[in-house]
């Protein structure tokens, strides 16, 4: 009898050790998926900041023209006038790319300088192609 007591014992404190190890376990899958999406976040928000800098200093060397722009980032311009979008694709490694095979989109749309003549005003949009936004900012060229 006192044997089988023992060994009851024994099963109990082995179920409560495989607990514990189970939950440790648990929180650990836990945060290595948390710090996964963190990192591809920053990747993300790192490359779309290297994009965005790239479109504005194609912007400011093109001399606030739209379709200048658009060529010297490889993509495509929309204009209508003094006023214009260049559009640029990139894929899921941040390489430009065609609009079917695109996963982000850098927009870059230019207002008219009828209020400024010698300063041309582009709203620079860097975005998933699923509509979420991961940079925005105002960027200002100097006319040719």
């Amino acid at each position: 009898m006192n044997n089988r007591s023992r060994s009851t014992l024994f099963l109990i404190e082995q179920l409560i050790v495989i607990a514990v190890f189970a939950l440790c376990a648990a929180a650990c899958v836990r945060i290595l998926a948390d710090s996964y999406f963190t990192a591809n976040n920053s990747r993300d928000l790192s490359n779309a900041l290297l994009v965005a800098e790239s479109g504005a200093e194609s912007f400011k060397a093109a001399g606030g023209d739209v379709g200048s722009t658009a060529s010297l980032m490889g993509g495509t311009a929309e204009k209508s006038g003094a006023t214009g979008t260049a559009i640029v694709y990139f894929d899921r490694q941040w390489q430009v790319c065609g609009e079917s095979a695109a996963f982000y989109k850098l927009s870059l749309a230019c207002t008219d300088p009828a209020e400024r003549p010698a300063l041309y005003e582009g709203e620079l949009l860097v975005e998933k192609i699923t509509g979420e936004e991961l940079i925005s900012l105002t960027v200002v060229a100097r006319g040719a």
